[in-house]
């Protein structure tokens, strides 16, 4: 035992196999850090090619990335060091292959959210912060994984969905809005007047909505009815801003007609007064 402990061989094999362990774990850390820098770098550059990569994914495809650089690194490099210790490692990688094909069969919902969540992500589906529709919710995107995807709706429900499961998705976020505002003017106003009020209107919108991108317009009459006529007015707007222009367009637009005149409808009674043996035609009649 003691002349063992004596071998300046073993000692010595020993010494270079805790030396290789060392410098292997070290090269594994270093290039991971690399590899990682190498990665954040490549998606701060804006690339002019068919794939885009916009900022609302950038953040999440490159941690996705080095990710799995990481996992990668790791496992060749635990493969490795192994190896130095005589211990077989193909027996293990095959074990391992047996394994995973298991719980491939075991997981196949698992391993089908996965490969969906990736697509979701690679194809800019839609990004954290959009707003979507996705089935029967509709809502903002909180979180996107690799598993699942959480949406929460402006009342507050957050809707947690397995990749797998997302089938239909409207992206709200990705192109320009419409703001669309309906006017109701009632039939006693001078529609000429009224339009070129509007008209009149209109053109201030654009300056002073620094969400609206073009200018607004009057599309005209949009429907009649008994007691008012609508006219119907649209502005494109930045994503997701036309609800709030159209609430300050109504706004302005009540205030806008108020200084000057014009009407707006409200409900009207009339009301027949008839005295016994008067006629209908004689009766008096009288609008409230």
């Amino acid at each position: 035992m003691i002349t063992k402990m004596l071998d300046e061989e073993m000692w010595l094999a020993i010494s270079g196999t805790a030396l290789k362990v060392v410098l292997l774990t070290i090269g594994a850390y270093i290039l991971i850090r690399v590899v990682r820098i190498i990665i954040r770098k490549s998606f701060s550059v804006r690339f002019k090619g068919p794939i885009k990569v916009t900022g609302r994914r950038h953040q999440t495809l490159s941690k996705l990335l080095e990710n799995v650089v990481t996992y990668v690194i790791w496992f060749m490099a635990m493969v490795t060091i192994l190896s130095l210790f005589s211990i077989n490692i193909s027996g293990i990688i095959a074990g391992a292959g047996v394994v995973g094909l298991a719980v491939g069969f075991g997981a196949q919902n698992l391993v089908r959210d996965v490969i969906t969540g990736f697509f979701i992500i690679f194809e800019d589906q839609f990004s954290v912060g959009d707003y979507v529709r996705i089935n029967q919710a509709e809502g903002t995107v909180q979180e996107i994984g690799l598993r699942t995807t959480k949406v929460q709706a402006w009342t507050g429900e957050i809707f947690i969905f397995p990749n797998g499961n997302v089938t239909d998705v409207v992206n709200f976020s990705l192109h320009n809005s419409i703001a669309v505002v309906d006017l109701s003017i009632s039939h006693d106003s001078d529609l000429a007047k009224v339009e070129r009020l509007i008209m009149e209107f209109l053109e201030t919108v654009q300056p002073n909505y620094e969400e609206v991108i073009s200018p607004a317009e009057l599309l005209g009459v949009q429907n009649m009815t008994a007691t008012e006529v609508v006219m119907r007015l649209t502005a494109e707007t930045l994503p997701m801003q036309h609800f709030g222009v159209a609430r300050r367009m109504r706004r302005d637009l009540k205030e806008f007609f108020d200084a000057r005149g014009v009407e707006l409808p409200y409900p009207r009674m009339v009301v027949m007064h008839r005295e016994p043996g008067e006629n209908m035609a004689d009766a008096a009649v009288v609008k409230k």
